[in-house]
Order: C-alpha cells, then structure tokens, then sequence
C-alpha cells in the first residue's frame, strides 16, 4: 500500500479557477486538471522567480518533489496553450497558510490570514465576498480553520 501523499503548503487559494480559450463554449472542449499544489510551484518559480531549493521549503517539500511538480505544470501550461483546453485550477493534497477574497460588487482583491473570517470588502463595506478557501474546500481538513475568529 502507497504511503499517504503529504500535504503541500500553499501560499493562498487562487484568484481564478478556470480558464479557456475566447469565442469557445467550455461544452466544448476537453478539461485539463491542475492541482493547486502545481499551481504554487508555477507561482513560486516562473511568477516569483524563488529557485527551487528555496521554493520547495516554502511548500515544505522536497526539492526533487518540487522539480516534478513543476514539470507537470509546465507540461499541462503547455497543453493548455497549444491545444486549446479548458485549464482548471483546483484538486490535491494541499494546506492554505493564507486566504484571498474578491468583492463581488466592486471587484476588489485582497489577502487575509487564514484564521480570521473577513465579513466586509475593505473598499466598499459590501459584504458579497468569494472566499478563496472555502471555495477550494478548505476547512474539512484542519482544526485552525474551524476554531477561526469572526470579525
């Protein structure tokens, strides 16, 4: 039997979760799956510009797991471009250590801290927030999430 995969640290949800080329119905065409945890590795080495060493302990893996992760992002990026898939952002074994949040009025984009729960947009008091976290399933998975603070 295969070991558990460890979970992988992960920044903040992303802002997006899907994507697709214009002027094709997503019934369309063929969906591409990239995890979250691929997503990070592309934020931290191609959007950051952290060497993998340094990237790795970010999400608390090895460098070799690192390089791999990365990899397969690069391959399913290029998919993506090339053959003009439905990209989705979302799925593997991952841990928020942050959270971000879109106004639904204004169109705000702001980060808070996982443990916190931000019931009010900063810029325009609305309170029609997309929860990144929780949009991505977080909160079945750690008791810090479920003991937050509501502000």
């Amino acid at each position: 039997m295969p070991r558990p995969r460890k979970k992988r640290l992960v920044q903040h949800p992303p802002i997006h979760s899907a994507f697709k080329p214009c002027g094709v119905k997503p019934r369309h065409l063929t969906e591409l799956q990239l995890s979250l945890d691929e997503y990070e590795a592309i934020r931290l080495a191609d959007f950051a510009g952290m060497d993998h060493e340094s990237s790795a302990r970010e999400m608390q893996i090895s460098r070799s797991t690192f390089t791999r992760l990365l990899d397969q992002a690069h391959s399913k990026l290029a998919s993506f471009l090339i053959e003009g898939k439905l990209l989705v952002i979302g799925g593997g074994s991952v841990h928020f250590s942050g959270n971000c949040f879109v106004c639904q009025d204004c169109g705000h984009i702001f980060y808070g801290q996982l443990e916190q729960e931000i019931k009010s947009c900063p810029m325009c008091d609305s309170k029609e927030l997309q929860d990144g976290a929780d949009l991505h399933g977080h909160g079945q998975c750690c008791l810090r999430w479920q003991n937050r603070d509501v502000e």
